[in-house]
């Protein structure tokens, strides 16, 4: 009898486990393109039929073809002494070397804040007073402590990628499951055997995720990091253009910038399912 009952209650999880579960949630993938295909392409009319019939002048709205016309003979010509690849290479070097000079600070930072009382109570009020300073507030004293050249923009960059990694990384260490590091512990682990084995694979998600959100924001704030003393850049490039009312490009360079910051999240989402493809499963 109890055999059966044991029987009994091991049969509905058998069959939660059904086959056809991850192809279900593969089909919802195309639902979610499709509407945002049809939101970009809706977006895209609505900016053309407002250009063709002059809602607005087109010295302050361009169509999407004079758009598309900027983008080309900017790639190809230039705009302000370079192309568009030179000022897309120049903004990307400086978030890149951003991002991996945050990365390195950052990471040990929070490793100290979310395993450690003493590292809390000393990274803690330091990345609490510089997380709600708008970065460019430090802009003019980046500018007097290593002038105007590439180092203080990247460390403004840099300052506004800080917080966001600390404190993704701090949260995932303290969402490590007590569980797994007792019973490495017990199995005889050293502190480095559980800090590369157990608490770097566990934090690694929230890792990645702070990197995310770092990038968005040291994104937006390279243009204006660009806008002092800098010769290439697509911030530069934009505030060029407004300078001399050249609409169409300034419009190019966001698009630019948009289509950019896009395939990076795209690119980081991909590289997460590659490297951590256990996150969000017990």
């Amino acid at each position: 009898m109890s055999l059966d009952l044991a029987d009994a209650t091991l049969a509905p999880s058998r069959t939660t486990e059904r086959p056809d579960a991850t192809p279900a949630r593969e089909r919802k993938t195309p639902v979610v393109a499709i509407t945002a295909g049809v939101t970009i392409a809706s977006l895209i009319a609505a900016w053309a039929i407002s250009a063709h019939f002059r809602l607005l002048p087109a010295l302050f709205l361009p169509s999407p073809v004079e758009v598309g016309r900027a983008f080309v003979m900017v790639a190809r010509d230039g705009f302000v002494d370079a192309t568009l690849w030179q000022h897309l290479g120049a903004s990307l070097g400086r978030v890149f070397a951003a991002l991996v000079g945050a990365t390195l600070v950052a990471v040990p930072i929070g490793f100290a804040i979310g395993a450690s009382r003493i590292g809390r109570g000393i990274f803690d009020p330091i990345i609490e007073f510089l997380r709600p300073i708008p970065p460019l507030a430090y802009l003019p004293l980046m500018i007097i402590w290593f002038g105007i050249g590439e180092p203080s923009k990247i460390l403004i960059i840099a300052i506004a990628m800080l917080a966001p990694i600390v404190i993704s990384t701090a949260a995932g260490v303290k969402s490590v499951d007590p569980d797994r590091v007792n019973a490495a512990r017990s199995l005889g682990a050293t502190r480095g055997q559980l800090l590369r084995h157990v608490v770097l694979p566990s934090t690694l998600p929230s890792i990645l995720t702070g990197i995310r959100i770092a990038l968005g924001a040291g994104w937006s704030t390279l243009v204006a990091a660009e806008l002092v003393a800098a010769s290439r850049g697509l911030g530069f490039m934009i505030q060029s253009a407004a300078q001399f009312l050249v609409t169409d490009v300034v419009l190019m360079g966001i698009l630019v910038i948009a289509a950019v910051a896009f395939a990076l999240e795209a690119s980081l989402r991909w590289l997460e399912r590659r490297l951590v493809p256990w996150a969000g499963r017990n």
